[in-house]
């Protein structure tokens, strides 16, 4: 006998909890979160209070119970893909804007160095920021169109970029509607957090404003798997050459100790704003070895092989 079907979602009574402000909202509980985000996920909120509850938690600010809940309704939603090694996930959402997107390089390296690497996201941003899909396909890794090929080019080469929509479809769906209400919301954070490893992975969350920094600081280290947490540059998943060091690194659920250099006066590599180029001059700092990146992209290379060698369960 099949369990009972969960009671619907009082959609007008969780917006009011949420809805009211920064300082008179309430927070929802891990469960009641997960229903909601699963709700949105699935396609069942209609487009009304969509825009409400997306607003409401852009305002208020999501606590990590509500984190916790909205990832338990992703990855349950989330497609697999499985590799005997950790894989490093990294995700694009932004595209550098002046500064040469370093992230590829990153991914490279370790791809080389046979770490897998698995790069998802989406590109819903102007001509004003690069395009790190297309600058992937410039240096010989298009998008691929499916899981399938997918799995096949991380089990021969370390290395597959995708877009997000084939690993979690709902999850995309909530994503596109930055360009529509000219905000991101919980659903880009999200994708920040998702594994289609399931605990077979090295998450990298990169974000842009402290207070995410203390609240995904809190929740990485109650998923599954070891982590990376930092203050990515220009959105991206890579640290700012010139800043201080922000990286955080978990496993085993506890925070790891890093020896991490001062900030230096390191050179600031900028977009030349075509592509073609771009992959050209990557290609070269690639070519001429890590001892020519930043003492940051260094370290940053340095915690991920750290973190791929931690035992899986």
């Amino acid at each position: 006998m099949s369990p009972p079907a969960a009671p619907p979602l009082d959609l007008p009574a969780l917006i009011k909890e949420i809805g009211r402000g920064a300082r008179g909202a309430r927070d929802l509980s891990r469960a009641q979160a997960a229903a909601l985000f699963g709700a949105m996920l699935d396609g069942e909120v209609d487009e009304l209070r969509l825009g409400a509850i997306v607003l409401a938690l852009r305002v208020k600010g999501e606590s990590v119970d509500e984190l916790l809940g909205f990832h338990d309704a992703m990855q349950a939603r989330v497609q697999r893909l499985q590799h005997p090694k950790r894989v490093v996930l990294l995700p694009t959402l932004n595209g550098a804007r002046k500064l040469l997107n370093l992230m590829p390089l990153l991914a490279l390296h370790l791809a080389q160095q046979g770490v897998p690497v698995l790069v998802h996201g989406r590109k819903d941003f102007g001509a004003a920021r690069g395009d790190t899909f297309a600058l992937f396909a410039a240096l010989g890794h298009p998008l691929c169109t499916n899981l399938a090929e997918a799995q096949e080019r991380l089990n021969a080469q370390n290395l597959a970029v995708l877009p997000t929509a084939l690993l979690c479809p709902g999850l995309d769906r909530l994503m596109a509607l930055r360009p529509r209400l000219g905000l991101r919301n919980s659903a880009h954070t999200m994708a920040k957090l998702l594994d289609p490893s399931r605990g077979h992975s090295v998450r990298v969350a990169a974000v842009t404003h402290g207070d995410f920094l203390d609240a995904l600081a809190t929740v990485l280290p109650q998923l599954d798997g070891p982590s990376l947490l930092l203050k990515g540059c220009e959105g991206e998943a890579y640290p700012h050459p010139r800043r201080p060091a922000s990286l955080q690194a978990f496993a085993g659920g506890k925070p790891l100790d890093l020896a991490l250099a001062e900030a230096e006066e390191a050179s600031l590599w900028e977009s030349s704003g075509n592509t073609e180029a771009d992959a050209e001059a990557l290609r070269g700092f690639s070519l001429a070895g890590q001892q020519s990146w930043p003492t940051r992209m260094q370290e940053m290379a340095a915690v991920l092989e750290q973190l791929v060698s931690t035992a899986i369960p």
